[in-house]
């Protein structure tokens, strides 16, 4: 279903409130397609010696330049390193150009969830349009899930006033979202923290930099089942089950 455009622009910037968000586990859902990147594990913290590498693998395997993505849109005080930095690293140097709820396709966005089930919830419906749009037959496909941490004074959408807070999180658009998220990340904001639009009582996190969040660890793999109409199952791994989407 296409995202139609709609109401006024959002809350002005300044009037945005915000809480400190502790969460020991935040759960985000890729798909298994995407490989691992390890530039980001193996180097040093120095961007500048990051920046070299880039350049350097890049220059001499093509096929990098395409794996590693754009580090540029990255800001070096914002990078991180270390075991799991390329999980968060490439939700920003990976942008998607059809954007997302919070972003207009011009910079990368890390989602996470504060539980696995609003994790699915989200990404499932996500995957769900995906294969709609694509007028996929019934299929199936692997994602695997990172979980890491949260510690950081965030946005708070759930404190808007409920018109504001309304047009954010429509389920059908992303109109009023788009230039919020691009104006709190310009004003210097480090992210969001917002009620799930797919999961009633879930709540997410749009962090607008890679040092925002912990760095993850691969937790567990999960299969969603696109029936032809909708995404009607999911599959976890890691205790060999079915599970009906609700």
């Amino acid at each position: 279903m296409p995202l139609v455009p709609r109401g006024p622009d959002p809350v002005a910037p300044e009037a945005v409130p915000s809480r400190q968000v502790e969460w020991q586990k935040a759960w985000r859902i890729i798909a298994s397609r995407y490989p691992p990147i390890d530039l980001f594990e193996r180097v040093s913290s120095d961007p500048a010696v990051q920046d070299a590498l880039t350049a350097l693998e890049q220059a001499t395997n093509p096929r990098l330049r395409d794996e590693i993505g754009e580090i540029r849109l990255v800001p070096p005080h914002r990078r991180v390193s270390g075991p799991g930095a390329s999980w968060v690293m490439a939700a920003f140097t990976h942008v998607n150009p059809r954007g997302s709820r919070f972003s207009d396709g011009t910079f990368g966005i890390y989602y996470a969830a504060e539980t696995l089930s609003t994790a699915v919830a989200e990404t499932a419906h996500h995957f769900g349009r995906f294969a709609a749009d694509a007028h996929d037959p019934r299929r199936r496909e692997d994602f695997r899930v990172l979980v890491g941490t949260v510690s950081r004074r965030l946005d708070d959408v759930a404190a808007m006033p409920p018109p504001e807070r309304a047009r954010l999180l429509d389920p059908e658009s992303y109109d009023a979202s788009r230039p919020f998220g691009r104006a709190r990340r310009d004003a210097g904001s480090d992210g969001l923290v917002y009620p799930s639009v797919r999961a009633p009582g879930g709540e997410c996190i749009a962090a607008f930099w890679p040092n925002v969040v912990g760095l993850p660890i691969q937790e567990r793999h999960l299969q969603y089942e696109w029936d032809g109409t909708r995404v009607s199952r999911w599959f976890d791994y890691s205790c060999d089950r079915w599970f009906n989407m609700v």
